[in-house]
């Protein structure tokens, strides 16, 4: 067992369970303000998550990270903690850390050399408030202990005035994830919504839709929409670059929608805008000896031009021989082309996890269980997710501060 940090030599006034982003953060902070924290995470090695996040490089916020970049059924949930640590807030700590940074796409703020820089700031942050880290710890069992929090491990039981879960999700169980808080939850009567996969590539088993899988590797810039309005999550419109796989469909694109699309449903694809088919088709008045396929890679790729073809069971013939009603069938598979993938591709592929700890039974701007005093729920386990491009990791430092923050304020006044 590691233990780093002698920090707490005493009984400690707050139990950090988990090892992650948020975890860490939230000891850092709450050791800053003067709390004796010890951290328990039953992963060998701390921070895993963070070190294979962004391609090695850790996308470790965004931007312009704000409340509309979450889902999550209490939709204002989001906006005290991220107000009140924001993505600037983040920024400044990397600044003053030293820390190198660059921007991708769109506000997305990844490191220049490697994620473990991330992994180190926040174990050095952690140092300077005196927390101490104990991992791999078997962690047994969970139990309120008159005004304590009881928590039993391999090695024993420690005890607590303020207890913050922080053991993230169930995505990517190779490196440990569980669904630890989600049973923790439950065994305490607080509400948990249904979980699944999200940020996670989606199948294609269908027949017709073969022509595409075998145009694995191709990326395209497309237009896509998921989900349902009034249902779940509700429905949103993504412009993305898609990658089509051996197994279906990858990519950003693809990532962002299957946030928001449910089994059953259908994604809509807008390979060409409106505008792009309107200005392809008075052009093909003039082209009418050119093959469809052939007109349609000058917008798009040939390859995928005849791939669409196919699964709508278009035939390849002359543009000027395309009646009205195959005509609106070309404009349909290229402007709305509805797709309805067979599944996702799991919890391996998963980035993140959708659902979780229901926030109607936590206080926005503590992360404290409304039944439990001195229970906090924060990051990937509760029920906010955010979109592709470093808002999970952005929750992360927002709701492990607004838990630190509490804490601390909780402890001057008693």
């Amino acid at each position: 067992m590691v233990t780093a940090s002698a920090g707490v030599s005493r009984r400690p006034d707050v139990l950090v369970l988990g090892g992650g982003a948020a975890g860490l953060f939230c000891a850092a902070e709450a050791g800053r303000q003067g709390l004796r924290v010890l951290v328990l995470d039953h992963a060998p090695k701390i921070g895993e998550k963070i070190r294979i996040s962004g391609g090695g490089r850790c996308n470790f916020t965004n931007r312009d990270s704000q409340p509309r970049h979450f889902l999550s059924r209490n939709p204002s949930f989001v906006k005290s903690a991220l107000s009140r640590f924001s993505s600037a807030d983040f920024i400044a700590l990397m600044r003053e850390a030293g820390i190198g940074f660059h921007e991708k796409h769109r506000g997305q703020l990844f490191c220049n050399e490697s994620s473990q820089q991330v992994i180190e700031f926040l174990l050095r942050r952690c140092a300077g408030g005196g927390v101490e880290l104990r991992y791999p710890v078997e962690l047994k069992a969970v139990r309120r202990d008159g005004s304590d929090w009881a928590v039993d491990t391999a090695q024993g039981s420690v005890q607590a005035r303020a207890l913050v879960v922080a053991t993230g999700g169930l995505p990517v169980p190779a490196i440990g994830a569980s669904g630890f808080a989600l049973d923790l939850a439950r065994s305490l009567d607080v509400p948990v919504l249904p979980v699944r996969p999200a940020l996670v590539p989606l199948a294609l088993t269908a027949e017709h839709l073969h022509p595409l899988l075998e145009l694995s590797g191709l990326s395209q810039p497309v237009r896509i929409m998921a989900g349902e309005a009034g249902s779940g999550y509700g429905a949103q419109v993504f412009d993305e670059d898609l990658l089509l796989t051996h197994k279906g469909l990858s990519g950003p694109a693809t990532l962002q929608a299957s946030s928001y699309w449910a089994e059953g449903q259908s994604l809509v694809i807008q390979w060409l805008s409106e505008g792009q088919w309107t200005e392809l088709d008075k052009a093909g008045a003039g082209q009418g000896g050119r093959v469809i396929s052939s007109r349609l890679s000058d917008y798009l790729p040939e390859r995928l031009a005849h791939g669409l073809l196919e699964t709508g069971q278009v035939q390849d013939g002359r543009w000027a021989d395309l009646n009205k009603a195959a005509k609106t069938q070309v404009r349909s598979l290229l402007c709305k082309h509805l797709v309805r993938p067979s599944g996702t591709l799991g919890w391996k592929k998963a980035e993140v996890m959708l659902g979780g700890v229901d926030t109607r039974a936590l206080d926005s701007k503590t992360m404290e269980s409304k039944q439990h005093p001195g229970l906090y729920f924060i990051g990937e386990c509760v029920d906010v997710t955010g979109h592709l491009g470093g808002h999970n990791f952005q929750w992360a430092w927002s709701s492990g501060w607004a838990a630190a923050q509490a804490i601390s304020e909780r402890r001057q006044k008693s």
